[in-house]
């Protein structure tokens, strides 16, 4: 059986349990096991003799077992084993005299005592790693890593020199001495028989290789109740072995050599071996091979040699299985430079297939450049060139305004520097015959709309269709009223538009005569803005879908409904997503299949979460990139304040203001994380709706487990259940992730609220995505229009909602909340010029992480300082939309921030193999790796 990256642990792993607790960790294939990387490694542990035991300092040695003994725990149930261990030859290795200490182990299960007994009995080497302690004036190891040795073993003594001058140096390097005693016979007696039908295992060969395996770096892997740190890395050792690796990687770059460690066989108990594949059958050089054959290399030979990095096989069995520290810290950096390459070139591959479709140009002179052609037509003579007179004609024409000019005229205000630069830059863009890709970040409120507005009009005003997409029917209801009011007063000709404005402009140069081949019958007309949404009444849905299947110009303002196979707009120009991580690829591709024509749409996707430019380089690399950094004047900066839930004066003090800024007229939001007590069970019962964006991603970099917000662990469905951005487990020394405590809901804070004497005599309402769509228009009229002037609600607010009134908004758990998502919901209040309040409700512990990052949020209003903070508190995270729906992204070691000089010699030798070969014809295995990377990540690219 051939084992590739691709091969199901399930035919492997025989262990079936085992099987089901690593793919509750996303771990399902061997390419899974072998990327589920460690989030640390273990020191190199030091070799001591028993004399030379400091308490609390972890320690190695090998001894022999003198006696043992299980006594039953009278005081309470279970048992106590107690085994004394004699070190005699292995002190002499280290010049000490030798000594004896107590081995303890505790368990109420008797078939685990009953398993220690049978490996500890008398006689038997063993090789002792933990840490020592008093106990009634003896050495006591409690719980120690009980390593058996075979008999017939090198003695305890041989070999030991050189571990012991390894150590004593502190290097953590056992590897590299001479062995004198390496033929010596065991100074230790024999192991006494095995019980008759015991069919007993040792764990090393020698002793030397069992102080190997216990001093060397050991990773550790997040794990979860049902897997440990220890099981995870057994079972990827074993998947190693069975690839072909006998021997971890060592220094030199070879996969065996002086001082390396056998990988030790697996058992049949847990990895189904295959017939022979034996141990004793494979040399470590034929096993290198075969290791390298299974895993081959991504990274082309070139760069690879260039930037001097190991071959994926020797990463990969560096990072498992370490002989140094500094080892491991190589292989990382060889895979995190792999994925930079990768997701380098899949960008630049993009980009490549971008300009290759094509695209209706969208000019924004296109009438004016037809009318004078008409002049010129009408004026030439048929067997010469237009004489001055003519073309002095042509070229006095007046330059009337286009559609997208007259809007911005219209306006009541004047656009600022930063959005009259996008509007020219997208201009250009829509005028090329092959699709815009453009992303288009602002604060919010820094007027996106108004920018795309303009976009759609220039679309519109060449005679094509624009859709803007938003990710939910509240904003997409507010655009469509917005842009309705916008556009009001702008007159679009009807069909013919281009002839009727060519026969206006000749008019006005040339007298209508001159004209009279142009037809001047049309009249202009309204645009038409058409709304579309999944919760539209039958007959508005089919008006909706006819008036966009007619093609005729206008803007069409739809939900998900746009991706439906039942919307059609075949004269599809430029499509508009806001708040681009709210859709996957395979939805944005479909708007591609509208058209009749076969061309791709121009697209502008528009987000209001900050992106720092080398997150931006990282993800969006196959996009131009715009940033909208002024605010419009009129806006107050928002005043955040962190309050402690547990300080119950600062909250009375925050609510009776509240109620000051409600009798003022103004309005209030409070926001929760959860809907009810329900959410874990029910994971349809979304803090954030579907139509919401509810798919939130918080997928760790080591694919760990998500928890639930009682504390108690999910599936990852259910953790994307609950409308909170929680990105920040917290896991302890091993790996395990920490409970914590259960996030408030809104059906519990609503009901609490109602009871305070500060809110007598409020009405309150509630929002969540539970809700159904006419239930949300009505309640947030009825909040706007001050009827319920206190909304509690999910983050199904979070983006969008525009309430002018509102001036206050209170977030509970807030310390669970992710950077970017804070900065979001703040931008809810405040957009009226009203003055407003921020108040972060936290329950963190005083000095810790949590408590650190709200500081960022309470000083700062800068969106790029808060991203750049999000990004370097818990990495690139959903502050990109890393796995909106739960996913798993391709990258795990790339850091967006620490690694952007990195990223950018990547970029620069991914182009440099680009041009030399666009389709990566002879680098198949990178192409292989972009076409994976690209399927993975459709989340965050946002063309393919």
């Amino acid at each position: 059986m051939s084992i590739t990256m691709d091969t199901t642990l399930a035919s492997l792993v025989t262990n079936k349990r085992r099987v089901s607790a690593l793919k509750s960790l996303g771990i399902v294939t061997v390419g899974d096991a072998l990327t589920y990387y460690p989030f640390r490694v273990t020191e190199p542990v030091p070799l001591r003799a028993i004399r030379e035991a400091a308490p609390g300092q972890q320690m190695a040695f090998a001894a022999v077992i003198r006696d043992m003994r299980v006594v039953p725990m009278n005081a309470r149930r279970g048992y106590r084993l107690e085994a004394t261990v004699d070190d005699a030859d292995f002190a002499r290795s280290r010049r000490v005299p030798g000594s004896t200490a107590r081995l303890t182990f505790f368990s109420y299960r008797k078939s685990y005592v009953d398993w220690v007994s049978m490996r500890l009995r008398a006689g038997t080497s063993v090789v002792v790693s933990g840490m020592p302690s008093e106990y009634m004036g003896q050495l006591q190891f409690t719980h120690p890593e009980i390593l058996t040795v075979a008999p017939g073993s090198a003695g305890a003594g041989a070999g030991l020199e050189g571990y012991a001058r390894g150590a004593a140096s502190g290097n953590g390097a056992f590897a590299g001495s001479t062995d004198p005693y390496a033929s010596a016979q065991s100074a230790y007696p024999p192991a006494a028989a095995a019980p008759s039908g015991a069919a007993l295992k040792y764990d090393a060969d020698t002793v030397q290789e069992a102080l190997t395996r216990v001093c060397r770096p050991r990773p550790v892997y997040h794990a979860s109740s049902r897997i440990s740190s220890e099981h995870i890395h057994e079972t990827i050792l074993g998947l190693l072995w069975m690839m072909g690796a006998r021997t971890s990687s060592t220094p030199d770059g070879q996969l065996a050599g002086a001082g390396s460690a056998d990988i030790v066989a697996p058992t049949t108990d847990t990895i189904a071996v295959q017939n022979g594949e034996e141990k004793s059958g494979t040399t470590a050089e034929s096993g290198a091979e075969a290791l390298s054959q299974s895993i081959p290399d991504v990274l082309p030979e070139s760069v690879r040699k260039a930037k001097n990095l190991m071959h994926r096989a020797e990463a990969f069995l560096a990072i498992h299985d370490p002989a140094s520290t500094a080892r491991f810290k190589e292989a990382i950096e060889t895979l995190r430079y792999e994925e930079a390459f990768v997701s380098q070139t899949s960008l630049l591959k993009a980009r490549q297939h971008a300009h290759k479709s094509s695209a209706h140009p969208c000019p924004l002179n296109e009438a004016l450049e037809t009318a004078r052609a008409s002049v010129g037509e009408a004026a030439a003579e048929p067997s010469a060139q237009p004489g001055a007179s003519e073309r002095g004609a042509a070229t006095n024409l007046p330059d009337l305004p286009n559609l997208r000019d007259r809007f911005i005229a219209s306006l009541p205000f004047t656009l600022t520097a930063g959005q009259s630069q996008v509007v020219d830059d997208i201009a250009a863009d829509l005028e090329r015959d092959w699709p815009m890709q453009r992303l288009l970040q602002g604060e919010v409120g820094s007027g996106k709309t108004v920018v795309a507005l303009a976009a759609m009009l220039q679309a519109v005003g060449a005679g094509y269709q624009a859709v803007l997409v938003a990710p939910t029917q509240v904003l997409a209801e507010q655009h469509y009223e917005t842009i309705s009011k916008m556009v009001s007063g702008l007159a679009l000709a009807q069909p013919g538009a281009k002839e009727t404005d060519a026969a206006a402009d000749v008019e006005g140069a040339m007298g209508a005569s001159s004209a009279s081949t142009v037809s001047s019958s049309k009249v202009p007309a309204e645009i038409p803005v058409t709304l579309l949404t999944g919760g539209m009444k039958l007959a508005a849905r089919r008006k909706a879908l006819a008036a966009a299947a007619s093609g005729e110009p206008g803007i069409i303002v739809a939900t998900h409904a746009a991706f439906s196979k039942t919307f059609q707009a075949p004269h599809l120009a430029l499509v508009v997503i806001d708040e681009q991580h709210r859709f996957g690829v395979e939805q944005r591709e479909s708007l591609n299949a509208k058209t009749d024509d076969g061309t791709t749409p121009h697209l502008l996707v528009m987000t209001a979460t900050p992106i720092p430019r080398t997150a931006a380089m990282t993800w969006f690399g196959d996009l131009d990139i715009s940033w909208l950094t002024e605010l419009p004047g009129g806006r107050k900066p928002i005043r955040t304040v962190v309050v402690n839930e547990a300080d119950a004066a600062t909250m009375g003090r925050m609510f009776a203001h509240i109620r000051a800024r409600v009798d003022e007229g103004e309005r209030a939001y409070i926001v929760c994380p959860r809907i009810d007590a329900d959410d874990e069970e029910n994971e349809g019962g979304s803090g954030v709706s579907s139509a919401a964006g509810s798919a939130r991603g918080r997928a760790a970099a080591s694919g760990s487990s998500a928890r639930t917000a009682a504390g108690g662990r999910a599936t990852r469905a259910a953790a994307d259940a609950i409308g909170i951005d929680d990105p920040y487990e917290t896991f302890d020394e091993n790996g395990e992730t920490v409970a914590r405590p259960p996030l408030h809901t809104v059906a519990e804070i609503a009901d609490r609220l109602q009871k305070l004497p500060q809110f007598q005599g409020i009405r309150f309402a509630t929002l969540t995505g539970r809700d159904k769509d006419d239930v949300k228009t009505q309640v947030m009229a009825d909040f706007a229009g001050g009827e319920t002037p206190i909304l509690v609600s999910t983050t199904v607010i979070e983006v969008g909602v525009d309430v002018k009134q509102a001036s206050c908004i209170v977030i509970f758990d807030a310390d669970r909340y992710g950077l970017s998502q804070l900065h979001q919901l703040r931008g809810r209040v405040g957009r009226g010029g009203t003055n407003s309040w921020a108040f972060l409700i936290s329950r963190a512990e005083p000095g810790s992480p949590a408590e650190q990052r709200l500081e960022v949020i309470h000083h700062s209003l800068d969106g790029a300082e808060i991203a750049q903070a999000d990004l370097e508190f818990r990495g690139a995270g959903d502050v990109l939309g890393d796995a909106q729906s739960g996913g798993k992204s391709s990258l795990k070691l790339l850091r967006v921030v620490k690694d952007a000089d990195m990223i950018a010699d990547a970029r620069t030798r991914a182009e440099q193999l680009l041009a030399a070969d666009p389709e990566l014809a002879g680098e198949v295995q990178l192409a292989g790796a972009v076409l994976d990377f690209t399927r993975g990540n459709e989340t965050f690219l946002t063309s393919s």
